[in-house]
């Protein structure tokens, strides 16, 4: 750490609460994160010490004057009329390999130094952010003593499909508890449990450049901590590049994954079904932005996938697996399904594929995309006519059948 940062934690000695917000160039959204953050203290724990942290990635656009720059200055205009507790702030640019996880080592290394009790993270450009999600992400672990505090969203039917079609059924099947949201970008944890992330080797890998949600989750539930989930409304964020590629995240997401499977092999193979995790917080329905999907332009995509990587697919999908692939290739727009029956053994074959190190992994994951594309094309025209509560069953389904075909992993794993 930079001895300025040093200087301040001497001079704050300890603290009872630490709130991150990693950053690089929000400085148009991350002043109502902060004030957000803030109010939350204010108004939750008036009578804990507070330690606002920006872990920033080398800001160009004044990120870090608008974080030093921002407080509440009216409480009354959150009703409260007590005096409240000085909220400190710290901002520091982080060290090592550029990403999420490295702005998150450095939040977890302040808040060691300063012997927090709790703490949580939030992302930076989030719009929908609110004081409660403060006291719901931190009163969890100062009084029940969770350990870990997974966040729980609304969001819309074609909003977060990744985690839906992938990452939710393939965590609970493998790991046996069901975090609705293991890549949600906001958690709250303990100062054990921060603590406990820096002793892992893994600052040096693709965990500290883009795997740090699911890390942070898989570790929680894999190393037996307290674990609940706490309810936030929704989440309304920066929308994200369009042209950003689609297999580069999926690469960056499914692999780690996927990875984690090595680290927790021993672990996940005696496991069998799942459990839910203590739920907390108020449930209501929230307003949600659209999601724009082009049903024609995504089977398109999945054809042509057909057409191009059918062998490299067919080097480790069964022959069942493929000939549907191609049969499926010529359905019409109104026809075209993949099942989640095939849908789970497609993700389980990646999975055994990736391990036995049948080709290089990025090449392997990324022609994972236009079957990504086509089963979320699936999806789409199964839920076309469906509300929250029917796509939330759709989905619990693919979950179990995620869970009823564990066997073909942990049978072939070895």
């Amino acid at each position: 750490m930079r001895k300025d940062i040093q200087d301040r934690i001497s001079e704050i000695k300890e603290a009872d609460i630490l709130v991150g917000i990693p950053s690089y160039n929000n400085s148009k959204t991350i002043g109502h994160v902060v004030k957000a953050v803030h109010a939350g203290f204010a108004k939750y724990f008036p009578d804990r010490k507070c330690v606002l942290v920006n872990s920033d990635g080398g800001s160009k656009d004044g990120t870090i004057d608008v974080v030093q720059n921002t407080a509440v200055e009216d409480f009354q205009s959150i009703l409260l009329q007590h005096r409240v507790s000085q909220v400190f702030k710290l901002s520091t640019p982080y060290h090592g390999i550029p990403g999420k996880g490295s702005a998150f080592r450095t939040i977890f290394q302040i808040a060691e130094a300063l012997n927090v009790k709790a703490c949580a993270v939030v992302d930076s450009d989030l719009r929908s952010i609110t004081p409660e999600w403060i006291e719901l992400l931190i009163k969890p672990v100062i009084e029940s003593e969770y350990d870990y505090v997974a966040p729980l969203y609304h969001r819309h039917k074609y909003d977060g499909t990744i985690t839906n079609s992938i990452i939710y059924p393939i965590t609970r099947a493998l790991y046996g508890r069901q975090v609705r949201q293991p890549i949600g970008g906001d958690f709250g944890f303990s100062g054990r449990l921060a603590r406990f992330y820096l002793t892992k080797d893994v600052w040096e890998t693709d965990v500290a450049r883009y795997g740090i949600d699911i890390w942070m989750t898989t570790t929680a539930i894999a190393n037996d901590f307290k674990i609940c989930q706490s309810f936030l409304g929704a989440k309304i964020h920066d929308p994200k590049d369009p042209g950003a590629d689609l297999s580069a995240m999926l690469y960056q997401v499914v692999g780690a994954t996927f990875d984690l499977m090595e680290t927790y092999s021993s672990m996940w193979k005696t496991v069998k079904g799942s459990e839910p995790v203590q739920s907390l917080g108020f449930q209501y329905a929230v307003g949600l932005e659209p999601v724009l999907v082009n049903l024609d332009r995504m089977i398109d995509k999945f054809r042509l996938g057909v057409k191009e990587l059918m062998s490299i697919w067919k080097s480790f999908l069964p022959a069942e697996i493929t000939v549907f692939l191609e049969r499926a290739q010529g359905l019409k727009k109104e026809e075209f399904r993949i099942t989640d029956e095939i849908w789970a053994e497609i993700i389980y074959r990646f999975a055994l594929a990736v391990h036995k190190k049948m080709m290089n992994k990025e090449h392997l994951l990324k022609s994972l995309t236009p079957l990504y594309i086509g089963r979320t094309a699936s999806f789409v025209s199964e839920a076309w006519e469906s509300d929250a509560q029917e796509v939330e069953a759709k989905i619990e389904n693919l979950c179990r059948m995620f869970e009823d075909k564990k066997r073909l992993i942990s049978e072939n794993w070895d």
